[in-house]
């Protein structure tokens, strides 16, 4: 039953996002294609339901080679790879709207645990790995909230970018992730959906371990 009103609630959901940000959606993709490398669209292989592959789609906000230079698949504060545009795109979270499509088309849930590529999911202890996507990947959940700052984390870090990711953030946000695991529901999707407006606004707010006091703490 859980399962159904999920779906259904995403296919509403997200058709309705589709109308109610066409506004936003189409000057943006104009916008892309006459700056930065005119190209509107970033598709990227990632890691979904049951452990199964899938295309997801971003607003394109880096040079199309830049898995290549720098920090390869880790974004950091601040990083050359970004166009102008790009940059703000990725800090209003507008770079994650096409994801509706990825929604519509059943790979994605709106909420969920983050699709990540080869080299995160591999960070992953073997028991995430097993369990982290019995659910559909999302386009937020408890994972996107507390790290909403990661980029910063991993700036402010003096390890190697993918060595801090391995060792402090994939732990954490893999406990995040089996401990929506074990509390999901509709109740609780409702309210995450609820939470990731609420942090967007307002980024510093602590509410989202005063609603979920059992969530893991923060070990770093």
């Amino acid at each position: 039953m859980y399962l159904f009103f999920k779906r259904g609630l995403d296919v509403l959901l997200a058709t309705v996002a589709l109308v109610i940000l066409s506004p936003i959606l189409i000057p943006v993709m104009i916008g892309l294609r006459l700056t930065g490398e005119g190209y509107i669209f970033y598709s990227q292989k990632r890691m979904g339901y049951k452990n199964q592959y899938f295309n997801i789609l971003k607003f394109a906000t880096m040079l199309k080679n830049s898995p290549n230079i720098g920090t390869g698949t880790i974004t950091v504060r601040n990083d050359p790879r970004l166009t102008p545009m790009g940059k703000f795109l990725r800090k209003t979270k507008i770079n994650e709207l096409p994801q509706i499509l990825n929604v519509l088309r059943g790979d994605m849930s709106i909420v969920g645990p983050r699709p990540v590529d080869t080299k995160a999911f591999e960070a992953y202890n073997p028991d995430v790995q097993a369990n982290i996507y019995n659910s559909k990947p999302g386009i937020t959940g408890i994972g996107s909230i507390i790290f909403r700052d990661e980029e910063n984390l991993i700036s402010a870090s003096t390890l190697a970018p993918y060595e801090y990711y391995k060792q402090y953030i994939s732990p954490y946000k893999g406990a995040l992730e089996m401990w929506y695991q074990a509390h999901k529901s509709f109740a609780t999707d409702i309210i995450l959906i609820f939470l990731t407006v609420w942090v967007i606004i307002f980024s510093k707010s602590p509410i989202v371990h005063k609603i979920f006091s059992d969530l893991p703490k923060r070990p770093f």
